[in-house]
């Protein structure tokens, strides 16, 4: 029995209904507390609670959480908290030289944890200012990812000084060995002699270590740095074109098998014969993979979602969002969460206001098939994203004793995850 005369099934079963700031308060007060709390069982149950979630964004070097009432018809937020992210004040590993130069960006978001980046956009040399943190803004505790020089020479005492090298990251959990992996997708720019050659590398939080992913046979669109992780797919995706450059598909990066596959798109969308009359962008929605498809040539935004990861018939038409809603031109459009009762979704839109894009945050309602601006948010620079409320701590790395997988039984899982009707890509 608890120390309260509850059953510790249901002490945990309220608790796990409460913010983790009044959790860190009330593991403090007695050591059956602090050890209910610090159980892996009841962080898992915790982890399930819907309702602890917030929008992440940054604002330069500033990365700030709001809480939004979708319930508030005044659609302002209901609080701001501007975040101390491990990366305020002085970076141990950014040169001062090169400190002015440097950029915040978020990475990915996956139970309740953040990767966040400190570096460069373009990088000119290896040993560039680049770091990595997966970081848990709620218990304030993170783990710098050890550093990676990238794969480019000295550019700028080269010949050819018009090159730099630009990377984007995923971010995720491999549920079926517990590890927490970062993807990181280099190559290099070159304006005179276009041509692409990516080197891939994903990071093992059990290893605290990097290895080399040996292909890529995608071109991959810069635009969307950030990939996108699928709870229930173990997978981070990205927008891209093939090695022919045919038409945009979406690819996968499968964190348990370690390898690269195409996602089915809907029939309606794979007929699409020209890539330049519509652009893709991938977010997740409701835990489920979630595309938008801007019609250039038109003014709607389809929203799709695939209710069965991998299946090619279990995409549904979520709505069309007409580009007459908008006050100003809007350039690309990405869900974020749906609302409470589930009448609206909260969107992302980028907005062309003379020729600078401005990204905003707005509610769409299903029925009225409006939209309505959240009011008080700052200027946003990169991406918003969801993140749940957790305790898990970032993944320090420990010594993998657990005894090899049996290699026949691993073959039939990869055999049935490509059963799935996904194009694998060696």
């Amino acid at each position: 029995m608890a120390d309260d005369g509850l059953p510790p099934e249901i002490l945990a079963e309220i608790l796990s209904r409460l913010p983790v700031e009044s959790l860190l308060r009330f593991r403090s007060t007695s050591k059956s507390l602090k050890s209910l709390i610090d159980s892996h069982n009841f962080i898992n149950l915790h982890l399930k609670n819907p309702l602890n979630q917030s929008v992440i964004i940054r604002n330069n070097s500033d990365i700030y959480q709001l809480q939004i009432d979708d319930n508030d018809f005044s659609n302002r937020i209901n609080s701001i908290i501007p975040l101390n992210h491990p990366f305020k004040g002085n970076s141990p590993n950014i040169d001062p030289y090169t400190r002015r130069d440097s950029t915040m960006a978020l990475i990915g978001s996956c139970n309740g944890l953040l990767a966040i980046s400190n570096g460069q956009i373009a990088f000119t040399h290896p040993n560039a200012a680049n770091e990595i943190t997966i970081w848990n803004p709620n218990t304030r505790k993170h783990l710098i990812i050890p550093f990676l020089p990238m794969p480019v020479p000295y550019i700028m005492e080269s010949n050819n000084p018009n090159r730099g090298c630009l990377c984007v990251h995923g971010f995720g959990f491999d549920s079926l060995t517990g590890d927490y992996k970062l993807l990181r997708i280099s190559w290099l720019l070159d304006l005179q002699n276009p041509f692409y050659d990516p080197h891939v590398r994903l990071f093992s939080s059990k290893t605290n270590s990097w290895k080399i992913v040996p292909s890529f046979p995608y071109s991959l669109e810069y635009c969307q740095t950030m990939g996108v992780f699928i709870d229930n797919s173990n997978s981070i995706h990205w927008v891209a074109n093939n090695e022919l450059f045919e038409p945009r598909l979406i690819f996968a990066f499968n964190l348990t098998f370690e390898i690269f596959n195409e996602v089915p798109l809907p029939v309606e969308i794979s007929q699409i014969k020209s890539n330049k009359s519509f652009g893709l962008d991938v977010a997740v929605l409701g835990g489920c993979l979630c595309m938008t498809v801007n019609y250039k040539k038109t003014t709607k935004f389809d929203v799709w979602v695939m209710k069965e990861y991998g299946s090619r018939d279990s995409w549904c038409k979520l709505c069309t969002v007409d580009k007459s809603c908008f006050t100003s031109p809007l350039k690309s459009l990405r869900p974020l969460c749906y609302s409470s009762d589930g009448s609206k979704v909260l969107l992302e839109g980028i907005q062309v206001l003379l020729k600078v894009d401005h990204r905003k945050l707005f509610w769409y309602d299903w029925k009225s098939e409006q939209v309505s601006y959240i009011e008080g948010v700052p200027n946003l620079n990169g991406a918003a994203m969801i993140c749940v409320e957790s305790l898990v701590s970032p993944p320090f790395p420990v010594d993998n004793c657990r005894k090899k997988e049996d290699r026949t039984s691993k073959s039939k899982r990869r055999d049935h995850f490509l059963s799935g009707g996904f194009k694998l890509r060696l």
